[in-house]
């Protein structure tokens, strides 16, 4: 199953972790620049980048691309900042948990040598916006104890007010059917043109039969991969469950150490108080 995310909002101009302001030319920026193989924005806990892969604070997840839309807030028109995630299998537990449903962006507003913002870091949470006002007022007036201080990378890093998670992950399935439907259709508009001559429909039809051949093939191809991979996974399922069932058998066969040996007099009738 893939674990790709469909787009969802991450972040909208306006407050910031810091009393600062995410600007809208920001958002702008960031969906120009963003790109993982020049920099990948990994998805944290709580701003916070362990370096253990076993810690609660290891990576979630990448940022694969983002983008930006006009949302309507408050009656107000806003810049979002959307972004489409690839999550970890712990991630995906998590939301299913209800737990740290929030998202909460890392912003370097002078990336590199570009001089605009750039995406540094996703991070997921449990502390809304609508709940962290307090902090953001605590933030701006006392920038040096601000309690995210010390989880920036850079002094200048920006973090986002937090915004709700909406993790859907993408079907891949439904990819593979739309566009073996958009390849059909497209074979049979050559052939189907009230203009054309017997002869060019004939070749067209010729054609257009080739085709449809061709891109069914793909679909069985892509269809038999995506099983494969299912029938994989149970496999190695069923090979755990199977070590699992000898373990256990062993063990209830294994005479446990220091065990008191069965008493072999008074042919059963001594009997003693419990």
């Amino acid at each position: 199953m893939s674990k790709k995310s469909r787009f969802f909002r991450v972040a909208v101009e306006g407050a910031t972790s810091d009393g600062r302001t995410i600007d809208r030319d920001w958002l702008l920026q960031i969906a120009k620049h963003y790109n993982p193989k020049v920099y990948g924005a990994r998805v944290n806990m709580e701003h916070i980048r362990g370096y253990g892969p076993n810690s609660d604070f290891r990576a979630y997840g990448d940022v694969l691309a983002v983008k930006t839309e006009e949302v309507d807030i408050g009656g107000q028109k806003k810049l979002a900042l959307l972004a489409q995630i690839d999550a970890t299998d712990e991630l995906v537990e998590l939301n299913r948990r209800r737990q740290k449903l929030y998202t909460s962006i890392e912003v370097r507003p002078s990336f590199a040598d570009s001089g605009e913002a750039y995406l540094v870091g996703l991070a997921v949470t449990d502390n809304p916006a609508s709940l962290g006002t307090e902090m953001l007022e605590f933030a701006a007036k006392n920038p040096d104890a601000n309690p995210f201080k010390l989880r920036k990378e850079q002094p200048d890093d920006v973090f986002s007010v937090a915004e709700p998670l909406t993790l859907e992950l993408e079907d891949e399935s439904a990819g593979i059917v739309a566009s073996f439907k958009a390849s059909i259709a497209a074979a049979v508009a050559k052939f189907t043109g009230k203009e054309v001559t017997d002869d060019a429909r004939f070749a067209a039809v010729a054609d257009g039969f080739g085709q449809l051949g061709e891109n069914f093939s793909k679909h069985v191809q892509a269809t038999q991969a995506s099983q494969a991979k299912t029938d994989q996974s149970l496999q190695a399922m069923s090979a755990d469950i199977d070590k699992l069932k000898q373990q256990f058998a062993k063990l209830d066969n294994t005479e446990a150490p220091n065990r008191r040996p069965v008493a072999s007099g008074g042919g059963g009738q001594q009997q003693t108080d419990f």
